[in-house]
């Protein structure tokens, strides 16, 4: 699943590549696929884009957003996009396929889920419609609009108090393209476990937080994104997750401790056996006095 560093990465390189190419044909739902989520009917895709010219494509959160006149394309975070020369052989299975007057292409297919959302600007009334304008409206995650004291209001925020670090940052679009795929590493480097209350953190541990929110996040970026996702050309990133499914079960680099996997919140924690705020940190320590005893 796309996260705010990936989207930004993608509309770089859409900006340089479909940007005043004229779209000819459009195919959506080539093959079918009943968790791929269109506006309307997905052949309302080619009445509204066929003719239209890419004017820009911009991240908002981990969705991207590609304008053609008064049509604007969404692509949310579960949706793998890929650009394709012309005369390039292309993958038989896919959502949806831009085709360019220079005979180039954009081609999208979805994951698990994901939306792909051809609309007329100022007309986008579905259900997805509140999901993309919160992402649209907030402070962009990797801007300079998003700084500590935009956080520091978040977190500090009446109704954030009782939720999980996790919860918090990433459920309910509290911050928009942060997600379960790049939090793991923000909370592991800034020593909060996952299921840490909000209300439990001291002044220093949440501006730590927002230290890693934004470094974590630029590291990815610089990377050319994780190692789990590709660009628009299926090059991989990068940045290798410090905490993922092929690191748990292992010892934590800084202490050697190992790396736990759990289920939370509807999907995986991970977290070093040794961090602060684990509730089983206190029997391993009465253990492993014993058993040096």
């Amino acid at each position: 699943m796309i996260e705010a560093p990936e989207a930004r990465l993608l509309c770089e390189q859409l900006n340089k590549t479909v940007c005043g190419k004229r779209i000819t044909d459009v195919f959506a739902q080539y093959t079918p696929h009943k968790f791929a989520w269109f506006y309307g009917k997905p052949e309302e895709c080619a009445e509204r884009l066929v003719g239209k010219t890419i004017d820009k494509a911009c991240p908002q959160g981990g969705m991207v957003e590609l304008t053609a006149g008064d049509t604007m394309l969404v692509l949310t975070d579960g949706v793998n996009l890929r650009y394709f020369e012309p005369g390039a052989k292309l993958p038989s299975k896919h959502q949806l396929l831009v085709a360019f007057d220079d005979e180039s292409c954009l081609l999208a297919s979805v994951r698990m889920y994901g939306a792909l959302l051809c609309f007329t600007r100022g007309h986008f009334d579905a259900p997805l419609a509140a999901y993309y304008e919160t992402a649209r409206t907030k402070p962009q995650v990797m801007s300079d609009a998003f700084d500590k004291e935009y956080f520091l209001g978040l977190v500090n925020a009446p109704d954030a108090q009782k939720k999980s670090a996790k919860a918090f940052l990433a459920t309910e679009q509290t911050i928009p393209g942060l997600g379960n795929g790049v939090l793991q590493d923000i909370l592991y480097h800034a020593h909060i476990h996952p299921k840490t209350k909000i209300d439990k953190l001291g002044a220093e541990e949440k501006e730590k937080m927002y230290e890693q929110v934004k470094e974590t996040l630029q590291d990815i970026y610089r990377l050319g994104g994780r190692s789990t996702e590709t660009d628009l050309f299926g090059v991989p990133g990068q940045y290798v997750a410090s905490l993922s499914k092929n690191t748990a079960g292992h010892a934590c680099p800084k202490c050697g401790e190992a790396i736990v996997k759990e289920n939370y919140l509807g999907g995986s924690i991970y977290y070093c056996r040794g961090m602060p705020g684990n509730e089983i940190s206190p029997f391993l320590m009465q253990l492993s006095n014993y058993k040096s005893s």
